[in-house]
């Protein structure tokens, strides 16, 4: 392509809109008119995964979540209900909460003059009321101004937008695939967080096809090399920007995580990343492999274990045949959120951008598990934010995702390139994604 090729321009009112399925100009990941763009009229109108409910276990517990330049703060109610309220103080619009934490005598206080309301948002005290206009008093504005806030799949999504539509309806089709494998059950094993110098959209997009498995984590290939499988995963683009991936069924029914070396790609999956396969499930799997005689297929002896050991544990893993499709995918919910199910384990993902800058994003990752009967664990915490390098904090796996997603943003500013060109099948989810961003944009 000549360097002087004219670059993709406006489409209606969308600056570098989606022309096609096959094509996404570069200016999507770091132009400020775009990103601003997208502060305007992408993140006030769409669902977000605002918390997970095990971060808000009891009355006057809040979170606080911030896109962009907007902080919400969730708040758990005296009826277990959850109220979502924007982060301003009505007096002279102090930010009232930060981080997160359980708010003293179940008021939420304003630290610059005292003011307080109840964990409805309805005002308890303004200091000083005797000098206000009456004017200034009225109940119904000293309120805390309210988001829409719903919970699903244990967690809790809010909306800025007063009109947008029920959030199943927002979800769907994604949600139902995810509530057959029982999302609702699972919960934190661990929390962490980094900072990576990529656009928002770009750090997902890794993560919406199984095309990157072969030169990226060429230890999952069990040294297959170039001659893995392709197309070993089936992609599919959802209404609602969602998408999912999983495994392609073989002519008997089975899929890439069956037959000979099982047991060695489910000990990389821990050791490189301690989700989606969990020291238990290992333990289980190496004790198997010694009862297994001649001509027997050990993986279906490890999975029948597994079974058996969740079963006996009180672990509600699912085992229809939807579910277990599920088994080493991807369901992404739009705009920022995924989960990645194993057995009874699952990763999770959220991307959002960070310090108002179009190159930057704060990405999070959960080891999510579905507890034994009775080990119901405690409040859930961020463990910390950890630099991509850290080999104490972040397995082999997530580390070489990290290192993509930098590479792949300095890339775009290379004045040889103009666009990604993606794939029809295996990269039709990334495609999906960025036409349902143009949608919001054009309002």
């Amino acid at each position: 392509m000549a360097l002087t090729e004219e670059r993709p321009g406006k489409t209606g009112s969308i600056p570098f809109a989606m022309r096609d399925g096959i094509h996404v100009p570069r200016e999507r990941y770091y132009d400020r008119g775009f990103f601003e763009l997208e502060k305007e009229r992408l993140w006030p109108r769409v669902w977000q995964m605002a918390c997970r409910l095990e971060e808000i276990p009891q009355p006057a517990d809040f979170v606080e979540y911030e896109i962009c330049d907007q902080s919400i703060l969730v708040v758990r109610q005296r009826d277990m209900s959850v109220k979502a309220f924007y982060n301003a103080c009505r007096h002279r619009a102090t930010e009232l909460c930060k981080g997160s934490g359980r708010v003293p005598g179940g008021q939420i206080a304003c630290p610059f003059h005292g003011w307080r309301w109840n964990l409805d948002g309805s005002n308890s005290f303004v200091y000083g009321e005797w000098d206000f206009d009456p004017e200034l008093l009225k109940p119904e504005d000293l309120r805390l101004v309210e988001c829409k806030v719903e919970t699903w799949g244990a967690c809790a999504w809010i909306n800025m937008d007063p009109q947008a539509r029920p959030l199943q309806e927002a979800l769907s089709p994604g949600a139902a695939l995810l509530e057959g494998y029982g999302v609702e059950d699972l919960r934190v094993y661990w929390w962490k967080e980094a900072i990576v110098h990529c656009n928002w959209k770009l750090a997902q997009e890794a993560f919406q096809e199984a095309w990157h498995v072969m030169a990226t984590h060429p230890q999952l290939t069990m040294g297959a090399g170039e001659q893995y499988p392709s197309d070993s995963a089936e992609v599919t683009a959802f209404a609602n920007g969602h998408s999912r991936f999983q495994a392609r069924l073989d002519e008997s029914g089975g899929g890439v995580m069956t037959g000979e070396g099982f047991l060695d790609s489910m000990r990389l999956l821990w050791e490189g990343q301690d989700a989606m396969i969990l020291e238990r499930d290992l333990r289980i799997f190496e004790g198997v492999r010694a009862r297994v005689g001649p001509g027997e297929d050990y993986a279906s002896a490890a999975i029948a274990a597994l079974i058996d050991y969740d079963s006996g544990a009180g672990i509600p893993l699912r085992t229809t045949p939807e579910a277990m499709r599920l088994w080493g995918g991807e369901v992404y919910l739009f705009p920022n959120f995924f989960f990645l199910p194993m057995y009874s384990n699952s990763l999770s993902y959220r991307a959002r951008p960070y310090n108002d800058d179009p190159e930057m994003c704060r990405f999070e990752v959960w080891s999510l598990t579905m507890p034994a009967m009775g080990e119901e664990p405690g409040r859930a915490k961020l463990k910390g934010r950890f630099a991509l390098n850290d080999v104490e904090n972040w397995g082999r796996i997530p580390r070489q995702d990290f290192s993509n997603m930098e590479r792949q943003q300095r890339g775009l500013h290379s004045r040889s390139f103009r666009e990604n060109r993606l794939a029809s099948q295996s990269e039709c989810a990334i495609s999906n994604m960025h036409a349902e961003v143009d949608r919001y944009l054009a309002g």
